[in-house]
């Protein structure tokens, strides 16, 4: 008599694996979709929330990047967050919009570089730095670009505000991370940094998260108010 439960188990491990092939495919169709109907990078925590359980999301979007990588839109990823974003060779192509934020002023290049290579840094310490008074329109501007935030307020007299750059300023300057900032030379050759910057300055390494550090508080009502950036309680908005 003829043992076939060898056969069988071979024939159930192989459909297992089609099984377990068919769920990834499926888990890459859905985080495709995902990324691609959001306007904003989307986190792998956001994407784990709607992929079935266990599902290694990282991997996912790993082999994704790659699939896309010689295409002509590219799955790019953005401080742990992921979107799509045209093929860095093929943005001479794309007709840019009329309200593109309009060219920076090199005080707010200079203003723009210090902060993301500094933070957090205070609004005196920028000043310190460039050697030059710092005007709020030019903090204004940077901030209506959704390139600068408030972080904090710094434990130190008059608990200044600490100031810091945001997701989508990665992602308008293809970065992944702040690692990923040019070096100096590479920033004076672009014209970011002026003559006026110190001889001895330096830059530092650049945080890898947004978390808060140890002389930080974070921000709270009561400073937004101040701030200006929300009305205060009881007072209706115009």
């Amino acid at each position: 008599m003829i043992d076939l439960r060898g056969e069988e188990d071979f024939e159930g491990n192989f459909e297992d694996r089609g099984r377990d092939l068919q769920a990834e495919i499926e888990a890459e169709r859905i985080a495709e979709a995902l990324v691609f109907a959001s306007s904003q990078p989307v986190s792998e925590g956001f994407l784990a929330e709607r992929l079935p359980e266990k599902t290694d999301v990282h991997a996912i979007m790993l082999r994704l990047k790659e699939q896309y990588a010689p295409r002509g839109v590219n799955l790019v990823q953005v401080e742990g967050a992921w979107a799509f974003r045209t093929a860095a060779d093929l943005s001479f192509v794309i007709r840019r919009d009329d309200n593109e934020v309009k060219k920076l002023s090199r005080a707010a290049l200079e203003v723009l570089a210090i902060i993301a290579y500094h933070q957090p840094v205070t609004r005196a310490e920028i000043e310190d730095i460039r050697g030059v008074q710092t005007s709020r329109g030019t903090l204004d501007v940077l901030m209506e670009a959704g390139w600068v935030r408030f972080r904090g307020r710094r434990r130190t007299p008059g608990r200044p505000v600490t100031l810091g750059t945001t997701r989508d300023f990665l992602d308008h300057f293809g970065l992944e991370e702040l690692r990923d900032l040019p070096g100096l030379e590479e920033l004076k050759g672009a014209g970011l940094l002026s003559g006026r910057i110190p001889a001895n300055f330096n830059i530092p390494s650049p945080l890898m998260n947004d978390e808060l550090t140890e002389d930080e508080d974070p921000i709270t009502q009561m400073d937004l108010e101040e701030l200006g950036l929300l009305a205060p309680r009881g007072t209706p908005e115009d």
